[in-house]
């Protein structure tokens, strides 16, 4: 299994991209959004790998982080979804947002990605609703796990904002603390993470103290 690349582009297409391995070329598959958020031709790169094994095909898909790669592995394991699919609901949505449409049960985000029919989009979040505190908890630890140099290979050359990558690290890591808060205070995963997904919504660039206490508001009894 190849869980992980490490190298340089060598070009990239529509909807994948040729990386360079100590002269090995991969072809991997990525989302519009992953795509849009890798550096160019020449550049390093780092992506998480998952690989399809079929009877005549091998085909690799590539995440920027592991959030996104076990949502992907856990949108193919949804009866009618494909490796298509679910990257096409990354890529509308990114991995924070397919964690807080699953959380508040929010099929119609999920439907708003290409190919993705009502029905489909309503077993989604059926299937996968009380698997979304699990993956919103990885945010904290893969942000420890991570540290700031695997940050650095996906980084774009020119100057600017931060790369989307640190966001996302960032934005992941600050639910997954608010979801353990609310954890040991008492609260249970699929009601907490609920909580943390709509203050997330609410508040897109909220810390964790901040998320933390508007998800406090949204449980605080109602009356």
């Amino acid at each position: 299994m190849i869980g992980k690349l490490s190298g340089r582009i060598d070009y990239r297409a529509a909807d994948h991209l040729l990386i360079d391995v100590q002269g090995v070329g991969y072809i991997v598959f990525c989302s519009d959004r992953t795509m849009a958020a890798l550096p160019g031709v020449g550049e390093a790169v780092s992506l998480y790998t998952d690989l399809v094994v079929r009877e005549d095909l091998l085909q690799l898909y590539g995440f920027l982080s592991l959030v996104e790669k076990e949502w992907h592995r856990l949108l193919c394991s949804v009866q009618g979804v494909g490796a298509k699919v679910s990257l096409a609901i990354l890529g509308a949505l990114g991995p924070d947002g397919v964690s807080r449409a699953i959380a508040l049960g929010d099929w119609a985000a999920v439907k708003a990605a290409k190919g993705v029919g009502p029905k489909t989009a309503q077993r989604i979040v059926l299937d996968l609703k009380d698997k979304a505190p699990g993956v919103m908890a990885m945010g904290g630890t893969v942000t420890e796990a991570m540290g700031d140099a695997s940050l650095e290979v996906i980084e774009p050359a020119a100057p600017g904002p931060a790369p989307m990558g640190a966001r996302k690290t960032e934005t992941g890591a600050a639910s997954a603390g608010a979801l353990s808060a609310l954890s040991n205070l008492g609260y249970g995963p699929s009601e907490a993470a609920s909580a943390v997904a709509q203050a997330a919504a609410n508040l897109p660039e909220a810390g964790e103290a901040e998320l933390i206490r508007a998800a406090l508001k949204l449980l605080a009894p109602k009356g």
